[in-house]
């Protein structure tokens, strides 16, 4: 990460709590003792995320992922322009564990899966090779980009945090109004989520949304009770 100039390291639910601090870790970490120091350790994916506006998944796509697909380079030169003219403010690559590669519910919780094109006769990269791969196409693309000024844009993407509430206020909606049954719930949230996860809503959307689901989780008449003129007698 040092070597290509990145700096924000965020490590979710480690297998020691003490990760950053150990010996070990700090004897890898030969000269970027700093990067290792500054990282900060999270419990869950959606709150290492929160405050970021669009997440790379670097994983193997499974069948039900439905979102855009891409890979390190485009996915760079992608990074580069958002940060540059706006439309982000923060971008966050998601790698998973060195065994078990991203879970397919981390996997929809991002925006982009990317995939780095290895042989397919053996595309088994470990972690450290495939952070290395993503660095340096970052760097690339970052260096690319300050000779290519662009226009900023109106409005930020909204945050993780703020769609990650959106789905979850939509989904209270759509139990609300029977449209999903919570006990065979099936594949609808994920597949919301893949959908919402190929568009680009802003702050402004993600409420305007979230305006219509609480309208959905209150009855008409409720709703329609609350509009009525208020009588003296109410107070009482």
């Amino acid at each position: 990460m040092k070597v290509m100039g990145l700096h924000d390291l965020r490590v979710v639910s480690p297998r020691f709590a003490d990760a950053c601090t150990k010996p070990e870790a700090q004897a890898f970490a030969s000269g970027a003792l700093d990067v290792l120091a500054a990282a900060r350790i999270f419990p869950s994916l959606d709150e290492a995320l929160a405050d970021t506006q669009w997440t790379v998944a670097m994983a193997m796509v499974p069948r039900q992922w439905s979102g855009p697909q891409t890979s390190p380079r485009p996915a760079a030169v992608e990074t580069a322009a958002r940060l540059q003219d706006g439309r982000a403010e923060r971008v966050a690559f998601v790698f998973g564990p060195e065994r078990t590669g991203l879970s397919n519910e981390d996997l929809l919780r991002c925006r982009v899966a990317c995939q780095i094109p290895a042989d397919a006769r053996y595309g088994s990269l470990n972690l450290a090779q495939a952070v290395q791969v993503m660095s340096y196409e970052l760097r690339m693309a970052a260096l690319a980009g300050l000779a290519e000024p662009r226009a900023a844009q109106c409005d930020t993407l909204a945050s993780h945090a703020a769609v990650q509430g959106m789905l979850a206020d939509l989904e209270q909606a759509l139990i609300a109004i029977g449209f999903l049954d919570p006990a065979v719930p099936k594949r609808l949230m994920p597949r919301l989520a893949s959908l919402f996860a190929r568009t680009e809503l802003t702050g402004k959307e993600i409420d305007i949304l979230r305006g219509i689901a609480a309208q959905m989780r209150e009855p008409k008449a409720a709703r329609a009770r609350s509009k009525l003129p208020r009588r003296d007698d109410d107070a009482n």
